[in-house]
């Protein structure tokens, strides 16, 4: 019986481990047909990550109306999947359960739209928790998401590139205007990375955009420390609500 139990154990090694949706065997993260379901490419606005209802066709930055009266600080923003099943679940875990087995697998569709920036100059940090919350979840799960994502592009990234220096607490549940009034001054460049930010293009990592008060905010940061462009990467974008 042992016997047979290593056998099945290094065979699931070798056949990679169960799909993140359907729990079915596959070589990473997604078996074929989840990843066709779930994963596909969506077109969406450079500017705010939300899927075009009709695409543009006159080649303005690929930008909805809105963002384009209206521009955000950033340069662009890169999203992988709309929030919502089946992501919604293993990005709670991923946050709140100290669970990173789905990370490799969340990131795969936001991959594969950075595939161009591979070995580039684009620098990777991530929107900093506070210490109050780093105690709380054990880790940073922007950072967890940031620095695979600067491994696999052969990026240079930095963990503390930003600071947060106070805690805002919880923002789900606030209107936009309060969670970007909350978040004013929330952010620094840590001195020691001031040299590494200035001049340069920074890739700001988190696991979903809502609003977009919290990559605001800390655009402006970077921006404010000399960033010469700010590209935010997100592994979901909620709807428009």
């Amino acid at each position: 019986m042992t016997n047979a139990r290593n056998l099945l154990a290094r065979w699931r090694a070798a056949a990679g481990g169960r799909c993140l949706v359907c729990r079915g065997w596959c070589d990473g993260g997604l078996c074929r047909h989840c990843d066709a379901r779930f994963a596909f490419a969506r077109e969406r606005c450079d500017g705010c990550g939300l899927p075009f209802v009709v695409p543009p066709t006159d080649g303005d930055n690929a930008r909805c109306v809105r963002c384009r009266l209206a521009p955000p600080p950033w340069s662009r923003v890169v999203t992988g999947v709309d929030y919502g099943y089946p992501w919604d679940r293993p990005l709670a875990d991923l946050k709140f359960h100290q669970r990173l087995e789905p990370a490799d697998a969340l990131l795969r569709p936001l991959l594969a739209r950075l595939d161009d920036l591979r070995g580039s100059d684009v620098r990777v940090a991530c929107v900093p928790l506070s210490r109050e919350r780093l105690r709380e979840r054990g880790y940073n799960q922007s950072w967890e998401l940031a620095r695979r994502l600067a491994r696999a592009l052969s990026l240079d990234a930095r963990a503390d590139a930003l600071f947060r220096v106070r805690d805002t607490g919880h923002q789900l549940g606030l209107h936009r205007s309060e969670r970007a009034r909350n978040l004013q001054g929330a952010f620094v460049v840590t001195p020691r990375h001031a040299a590494w930010v200035r001049g340069a293009r920074i890739a700001l990592v988190d696991d979903v955009l809502t609003t977009g008060a919290t990559a605001q905010a800390a655009t402006r940061t970077l921006r404010a420390a000399g960033a010469r462009e700010v590209h935010v990467w997100v592994v979901a974008r909620t709807p428009e609500s």
